[in-house]
């Protein structure tokens, strides 16, 4: 697994001009089965991915907290809402609270997430490739395949599949 996201970075910019092609037209003509073949793709890579291999996300990228988000996680730390605002996120440029630090504080050297069961939207639904209207966030997923080594393989087979 290290090796392979050693290279990720590489292989993903490799591929990019390729992969905002297909996701141009995949917008312009979004195939009716699109929703149903992703989430297949996406249920069909983590039958080969343990992400507990990986964890590249949480040490790379911090999510977006939404205020339910901090309001779970904080009752799940014991801590009010303010507190756990004031001891681990920040506001970023878009006005949204994400991690004052990466990677995220949350992370276990096995990486394991210390608050898995309270953790944030954006986490619990990484690397979005089984999200409904897909076709509506290929700029995050354009990111995500050099993140995600199993963004990526679903990006692969999904060209194989689709043809936009």
């Amino acid at each position: 697994m290290k090796e392979q996201l050693k290279t990720l970075p590489f292989r993903a910019k490799e591929k990019h001009a390729e992969n905002k092609r297909f996701f141009s037209k995949l917008k312009k003509r979004p195939p009716r089965n699109l929703d149903y073949t992703m989430q297949e793709l996406h249920h069909t890579e983590f039958k080969k991915t343990n992400c507990l291999d990986c964890a590249n996300c949480c040490k790379t990228t911090g999510p977006l907290f939404t205020n339910t988000d901090i309001v779970r996680i904080a009752k799940s730390l014991r801590q009010k809402p303010q507190q756990f605002i004031d001891t681990y996120l920040r506001v970023d440029e878009d006005s949204d609270y994400v991690l004052k630090q990466v990677p995220c504080v949350f992370l276990g050297a096995d990486n394991y997430c210390s608050i898995y069961e309270a953790r944030p939207k954006a986490c619990r639904e990484f690397p979005h490739t089984d999200r409904k209207k897909f076709q509506q966030i290929t700029n995050l997923t354009l990111k995500n395949v050099a993140i995600c080594p199993a963004a990526y393989n679903i990006v692969e087979e999904m060209k194989k599949n689709i043809k936009a």
